[in-house]
């Protein structure tokens, strides 16, 4: 139980202090893409909006209306990478957590880290991948009207 209480050795807290730099940088690297990807929804969701407000007898923009599935679509795929990524930061969160809570308790983290970095970073890469998949279809003739 004294083991609890004992104070962290100053080289393990400078070791994790060094190791924490990746996911540091991770996770402002994943805070600037969510910002891009809720910039992206945003807009679509006003794009709906303004499809929706037009009138069904208005024959010279009704047309327009078609688009709206596709804009759905797009918006689901978004908030797809949008969960991913935010996992991700969850996992980079608990990496940083998990690796100074071993530096205090003098526990090696280092398989766990490795794991948790790794998940990290596989839910990102999905999450680019669905991004991915939203910029493939996200421009077309339609979006050059309203």
């Amino acid at each position: 139980m004294d083991r609890l209480f004992l104070t962290p050795d100053a080289t393990a807290l400078a070791q994790v202090i060094s190791e924490a730099t990746a996911p540091a940088f991770m996770l402002g690297a994943v805070a600037a893409f969510v910002s891009i990807l809720v910039g992206r929804m945003n807009a679509i969701v006003d794009r709906i909006r303004h499809l929706n407000d037009i009138a069904d007898d208005d024959r010279s923009r009704a047309h327009l209306k078609s688009d709206i599935p596709r804009l759905r679509g797009r918006l689901s795929l978004l908030s797809s990478a949008t969960r991913l990524a935010l996992a991700s930061a969850v996992c980079t969160s608990l990496l940083l957590c998990v690796g100074f809570a071993s530096a205090f308790l003098r526990l090696q983290h280092v398989y766990g880290a490795g794991g948790l970095f790794f998940v990290a970073v596989a839910l990102m890469g999905v999450s680019l991948f669905r991004f991915g998949q939203e910029v493939t279809i996200g421009i077309s003739e339609a979006d050059h009207y309203l």
